[in-house]
């Protein structure tokens, strides 16, 4: 704000000299006193003048956060590392009772400091916060005056955030909804860049279309965003097509042709969203063009629905799920930095989210063999380290493995895809069926079984055979192997390819395909041989 001041600084001198010569021509009205009032007015003009800029900064200061605050009674504002959450009771426990969210620098009316948690409002919610992130008095107008930014404050039901100032199916990147606060980074009329947080990265740039009154552009503080887990859900899609296959999955094509695997690019699994971005009708058949996540394709339209029954199904499908804005994420044993390091997590990675508490998230990874429950696995929110969005499961990139130029390739390919065909089954603990429920070992041991290759039947023990090798020599069919926080192998999946794995994750998510090491793998073992 100080070189703001600076480089203002004539305007900033004009305006304040013509607001005390308002008030003085007020004064000289009421008593009448011209020559008194020309006298002060000279006075005045010439004590401005002698003014350093410190004092005139000062000035400025002062009049823009007395003029900022007044529309708060009690105010007060967030600091924090990343965000908190702002509930509608006062338990952090509780992940059904948050209401919004407040990042740093957001603004708030203190109705009530009840020791650990304040009742608080914040962007036209009224709820509960943690007292440890507000501050208050000086220290609270000190960090105002350093996050006062133009912004643009949304007056629609949803904008489009797009890549580009243009209306373009594909192009968008994010919802922006009523009453939420942006950083304006340039305006050229009808669209808006404004920064957010994004997919790739802490910080993305995006633009919104603000003609026809869709939003206000003003200078001011951040206030607290709404959270409303049905709304997320829906407003996520202009128009929402829902997966809902006889079986776990159905394919995504490159094109709309039924035909050959390499025409596959991606699974869209029971109960994910996507957007509608084309109907396309050829000998085939009916055919969604789609954008889920990372892939656009399409799909058989017999096998997804659309309009209200989609709306109705995204809310009993849509989960809560944690996004990796980060390389490396530690993952700990308990909610707080003297918590142990057990793991990590990879960037882009999303996570079914299990609890949440102000500043950190406890995710699902897996379940784990035999006796060993999942480990806790929390995740630090500062610094935007992670988002948070209440939404529907997304497509999964995949490209099955091709024809091979030798047997033994063409043998780990015909297992991996043999493998990605159960992608949506149920995971159970204990089981071996790959349509009814497996756990992660059962899954691997059947798959394996399927070919002629013995396994035995937990993890720890299937991570004894074979060879052991590294991560630059794993081919399709390999074993990645993972482990508890005391360091027990309990988890396993298989390589197929394209840095991606396939494995009974979980009874939440079913046999799933990540990424290889959407957390730290401490083991991988060639058990199909050469």
């Amino acid at each position: 704000m100080r070189e703001y001041f600076r480089k203002h600084r004539s305007e900033v001198y004009i305006l304040l000299v013509a607001a005390i010569v308002i008030v003085i021509i007020a004064a000289f009205t009421a008593t009448r006193c011209s020559k008194a009032a020309s006298e002060t007015e000279e006075e005045t003009i010439a004590s401005i003048h002698s003014l350093t800029e410190d004092e005139l900064y000062e000035m400025e200061k002062q009049e823009t956060l007395d003029e900022l605050t007044s529309e708060y009674e009690n105010f007060g504002i967030i600091e924090v590392n990343g965000y908190i959450n702002l509930r509608s009771k006062p338990d952090s426990s509780d992940m059904t009772n948050i209401i919004g969210r407040l990042s740093d620098g957001a603004a708030l009316d203190i109705i009530e400091d009840d020791g650990d948690w304040t009742l608080i409002k914040s962007g036209g919610i009224q709820g509960y916060a943690s007292s440890a992130y507000i501050l208050q008095g000086d220290a609270a107008l000190d960090k105002a005056w350093d996050n006062i930014k133009d912004r643009v404050i949304v007056d629609a039901a949803v904008l489009n955030i797009r890549s580009a100032p243009e209306i373009d199916p594909v192009n968008v990147i994010g919802k922006a909804r009523n009453g939420e606060r942006y950083e304006l980074i340039e305006n050229d009329g009808d669209w808006a860049k404004v920064r957010f947080a994004g997919d790739d990265g802490t910080q993305t740039d995006g633009y919104v279309n603000v003609a026809d009154g869709n939003a206000e552009i003003k200078s001011c503080l951040d206030a607290a965003r709404k959270i409303d887990l049905r709304t997320m859900a829906l407003t996520q899609y202009d128009n929402i097509v829902v997966s809902n296959p006889e079986g776990g999955f159905i394919n995504i094509r490159k094109e709309p042709e039924d035909k050959g695997i390499d025409n596959i690019c991606g699974k869209f699994t029971k109960g994910s969203g996507a957007e509608l971005l084309d109907t396309v009708s050829n000998s085939g058949g009916s055919w969604y063009k789609i954008k889920s996540g990372s892939v656009t394709g399409y799909v058989k339209s017999d096998y997804c629905i659309t309009g209200q029954a989609a709306k109705d199904m995204a809310v009993n499908y849509a989960v809560l799920t944690a996004f990796i804005r980060v390389d490396s994420l530690n993952v700990r044993s308990e909610p707080s930095l003297e918590g142990k390091v057990w793991t990590s997590v990879t960037k882009n990675q999303a996570y079914s989210v299990i609890g949440q508490t102000d500043g950190w998230v406890e995710l699902e990874l897996d379940n784990a063999d035999g006796e060993d429950a999942n480990d806790k696995a929390f995740v630090s929110t500062r610094d935007n380290n992670v988002e948070v969005k209440y939404g529907l499961p997304e497509a999964t990139e995949y490209y099955p493995a091709v024809e091979a130029a030798n047997a033994a390739a063409a043998f780990r390919n015909s297992i991996v895809n043999y493998a990605c065909q159960f992608v949506g089954n149920p995971y159970v603990w204990g089981g071996t069926s790959l349509t009814n429920g497996a756990d992660c070992s059962g899954f691997t041991q059947s798959v394996m079984k399927h070919f002629g290759i013995s396994l035995p039947r937990v993890s720890r023990d299937q991570a004894q055979v074979g060879k052991k090798i590294s991560s630059s020599e794993m081919k399709p069919g390999d074993l990645i192997f993972y482990a508890n926080s005391r360091g027990t192998i309990n988890h396993v999946g298989m390589y197929i390819g394209n840095g991606q794995v396939v494995n009974a994750a979980s009874r939440r998510s079913g046999i799933k395909i990540a990424r290889w090491n959407y957390r730290t793998p401490v083991a991988i073992r060639n058990v199909i041989g050469s």
